[in-house]
């Protein structure tokens, strides 16, 4: 008795089991769902005649490449110009003029001790592993 009290359970959970495994249309017509849709059976496949595009852009032909340091482009609207002597900052590789933090640019123009003209951005909210400054983002850089 006890051992039939066990199986009549068992036996209904496998037959709700095997009941869902069969829902899903293993064979013949796909069934529809209440919103009359068909269920996605597979993934599209991609365009093979469609290519992602290049990461870097690379330039025309017998476009001039800027010099280092020098300015490469006018500066856009909203960029900031800075002048001064850069000065180190107190972790290494951070470099500064005035409080701001100089973020890019030319490093062999941005020394310590250089007298510069920088143009750029600033970007009060990023972040930085340089402990002071407020960040510039540096469009461009020059001895001056």
């Amino acid at each position: 008795m006890r051992t039939l009290r066990l199986a009549v359970p068992a036996l209904a959970v496998c037959v709700a089991l095997s009941a869902c495994g069969s829902q899903g249309g293993g064979g013949g017509t796909p069934t529809a769902t209440p919103t009359g849709a068909q269920p996605v059976t597979s993934q599209p496949t991609p365009d093979p005649t469609l290519s992602p595009a290049p990461l870097t852009p690379t330039p025309p032909p017998g476009a001039k490449t800027p010099k280092p340091g020098g300015p490469s482009t006018p500066p856009g609207v909203g960029a900031t110009t800075l002048s001064g002597t850069v000065q180190g900052g107190v972790e290494p590789g951070c470099v500064l003029l005035d409080e701001y933090l100089l973020l890019g640019g030319p490093r062999d123009v941005l020394t310590p001790g250089a007298r510069v003209e920088v143009t750029g951005r600033v970007e009060p909210g990023m972040m930085t592993t340089c402990q002071q400054g407020t960040p510039f983002v540096v469009e461009t850089a020059h001895r001056s």
